[in-house]
């Protein structure tokens, strides 16, 4: 289920001692926006004002991360201070890179002490190739889309460039992660037990943190500045003016085809998160939620024989 700004219980005038007490993970949010702790009773927005950050643009990113599903108004995404997003996605590449990548990366060192040289080396090899993935993928947006961004907002971007490209080319960074956590989950028995705990837990907590960085790239950062390039809020049209990409024709059919998440992601070897991703890009540019209309786009539009719905 889709929740909307309007659903949640976040407010300015709560206490942030409050809002940190609804999920551990928003002490991440407070770091990345550069709010210090020691608060006390102090309110979310007298935070915020004294952190030189616009209180909706925090609450904003602290919905994404506490309720599943989260979408922004269109309401809100007027409030927010575009500003205040890059400068969080700019200090999340930073940990990712400087903290959760390396630690990681000595979870899985440890683990793989009692295997064979030849394991070893795969799976280093394998995570460095992961490693070098995530250096590529921040590095495009450091060096391309937020300097666009920014310069989006002093009204000095030049033509050729704009965050529809961005989208279109916004590469998955969850994917061979994923095929990391498979590996470990099957490295032969006389691997310390706790030790692939340890090195799994930090997968699940990175691949969790990564695809809320990337909600809200997607539907906050996108539309946000698309917006200001004299564009339509495409997450909110119904048009159906945009295609859809190869890849969103074959979600697309296999959705009605009657399969779950799951099924999919088996089917295409991607993340349920890339498979989610792909289908609320689908209702975005079809304007069509449900699962039966989607089937009736299908037919229309010849991707999918009559004979192929159940």
């Amino acid at each position: 289920m889709t929740v909307t700004s309007e659903r949640h219980p976040l407010s300015p005038a709560m206490k942030m001692a409050e809002l940190m007490d609804l999920n551990f993970n928003l002490l991440g949010v407070l770091t990345r926006m550069g709010l210090p702790f020691g608060f006390g009773d102090d309110t979310v927005e007298g935070v915020c004002r004294k952190g030189g950050i616009n209180v909706y643009t925090f609450l904003l990113i602290c919905s994404v991360y506490a309720f599943e599903g989260y979408r922004p108004s269109t309401e809100i995404l007027t409030k927010i201070d575009v500003r205040d997003i890059i400068k969080y996605l700019r200090r999340s590449h930073t940990y990712y890179m400087d903290v959760a990548v390396k630690e990681l990366e000595g979870a899985l060192e440890a683990l793989m002490q009692p295997c064979a040289e030849i394991q070893r080396k795969v799976l280093r090899t394998f995570f460095q190739q992961y490693r070098e993935e995530l250096v590529k993928h921040f590095d495009y947006e450091e060096n391309t889309v937020f300097p666009h961004v920014e310069a989006v907002l002093d009204h000095t971007a030049p033509k050729g460039y704009s965050m529809g490209e961005y989208e279109k080319n916004h590469s998955n960074v969850e994917e061979k992660l994923e095929d990391l956590k498979n590996l470990v989950m099957y490295l032969p028995p006389e691997c310390d037990q706790q030790q692939i705990y340890r090195a799994l837990f930090n997968i699940y907590t990175l691949e969790l943190d990564l695809a809320k960085h990337t909600t809200i790239e997607d539907d906050i950062l996108i539309p946000a500045v698309g917006r200001m390039e004299g564009k339509a809020d495409d997450r909110h049209r119904d048009d159906g003016g945009e295609e859809l990409s190869a890849r969103e024709k074959e979600i697309l059919v296999a959705v009605a085809q009657g399969k779950l998440n799951k099924e999919i992601a088996d089917q295409y070897c991607i993340s349920i998160h890339t498979v989610i991703t792909h289908r609320k890009n689908i209702t975005r540019k079809t304007g069509i939620k449900t699962v039966a209309g989607l089937t009736v786009y299908a037919l229309l539009n010849n991707l999918i024989d009559i004979n192929q719905v159940d």
